[in-house]
C-alpha cells in the first residue's frame, strides 16, 4: 500500500470533490480516489475537517450533508453569483411547499394525513413534482385497509437543503409557517 502526505491528501481531496460535482462520503473516497492508499477513514475525516477550515474564510465552504462531503458558494454570494444562471429555479406553490413541510416533519405520512392536517385535498401533481425533484419518496405503506402509501423524504431533499439530517431541521416554533423555510431554501 502506498503512503500520502498530509498536505497531498488535502490537495487530493480537494481536487476530487471540486470535479465530483456531487457530495461525496468519506468511503466512496476511501473506495475510488484513495484505493491502494493506506489511510483511515478517521485520518481522511480528519482532512476533510482541516479543508473546511481553510476554506471557512473563502467565498466557497466545504460543508457535510446527508450524502457526504461538497464545495458550495457563501450563501452570502448568492445574490451575485445567481446571474451566472440563467435558467431560474422554479418557484413551488405555496401548496407544495406545505405538502413538503408536512413531510419532512410528520414523516413517514399518508396523503390522508397531508390532506387531514391542511385541511384540503392534495393534488397528484404536488406529490409529482416533488418525487420528480427527487425531495420525497414512497417509504412504505400503513398497515390499515387500503394501505396507502407512506411518504417520507430522501437525501437529495437533505442535499438540496444544505441538511446533514432531519435532525437539523429548524423547531417549528423557531417559525410561523415550515413552508417558509423551505421557501427560503429553494429560492437560493
Amino acid at each position: 500500500m502506498a503512503k500520502i502526505s498530509d498536505e497531498q491528501l488535502k490537495q487530493v481531496l480537494e481536487a476530487a470533490l471540486l470535479v465530483a460535482g456531487r457530495p461525496m462520503s468519506p468511503q466512496e473516497l476511501l473506495d475510488s480516489v484513495f484505493q491502494g492508499y493506506t489511510i483511515s477513514r478517521p485520518k481522511l475525516v480528519q482532512a476533510l475537517k482541516a479543508l473546511e477550515l481553510d476554506y471557512r474564510p473563502r467565498g466557497i465552504h466545504l460543508v457535510e450533508v446527508a450524502s457526504g462531503w461538497r464545495f458550495q458558494a457563501d450563501d452570502a454570494l448568492s445574490p451575485l453569483l445567481s446571474r451566472l444562471w440563467v435558467e431560474k429555479a422554479p418557484k413551488y406553490s405555496r401548496a407544495t411547499l406545505e405538502t413538503l413541510a408536512l413531510i419532512a416533519y410528520r414523516q413517514p405520512v399518508t396523503r390522508g394525513e397531508i390532506e387531514e392536517v391542511r385541511g384540503v385535498a392534495v393534488s397528484t401533481q404536488i406529490i409529482r413534482s416533488l418525487e420528480e425533484r427527487g425531495w420525497i419518496k414512497v417509504v412504505g405503506t400503513k398497515e390499515v385497509p387500503g394501505r396507502p402509501s407512506l411518504f417520507g423524504t430522501t437525501r437529495q431533499f437533505l442535499d438540496d437543503m444544505n441538511l446533514k439530517s432531519l435532525s437539523n431541521l429548524p423547531e417549528l416554533m423557531e417559525m410561523t409557517n415550515p413552508a417558509e423555510r423551505l421557501e427560503e431554501a429553494t429560492n437560493d
